[in-house]
């Protein structure tokens, strides 16, 4: 099968920020995976080609959460939170991505 051809600008433009907590960490410890912010209407297959595009490694999954913004209030007024679409990728066997900038 082969890979569908996306424009390298929407590519860049895909993956938001890393996602860095404990259970982040914990999900990268346990079966190789990633945590990204990703845009609204970002697709599985995007999320792919971006991160296979601007961190040279290979993919081999990818699962998408969509969570929805909280209410909140600020004392009189109420606002809400942006709702957030997160995308774990699953990295295949051997692949590494090191997001804290250390040297390996």
């Amino acid at each position: 099968m082969s890979s569908p051809k996306f424009d390298e600008g929407r590519l860049m433009q895909v993956l938001v920020a890393p996602i860095v907590s404990e259970k982040a960490t914990m999900v990268a410890e346990k079966s190789n995976a990633v945590t990204f912010k990703v845009l609204q209407t970002a697709t599985k297959t995007e999320i792919k080609a971006a991160v296979e595009l601007m961190f040279k490694v290979e993919v081999k999954g990818v699962s998408v959460v969509n969570t929805k913004g909280k209410t909140k209030r600020f004392g009189k007024t109420v606002g809400r939170r942006d709702n957030v679409r997160k995308a774990y990728v699953t990295l295949k066997p051997g692949q590494e991505l090191n997001l804290s900038g250390e040297a390996a």
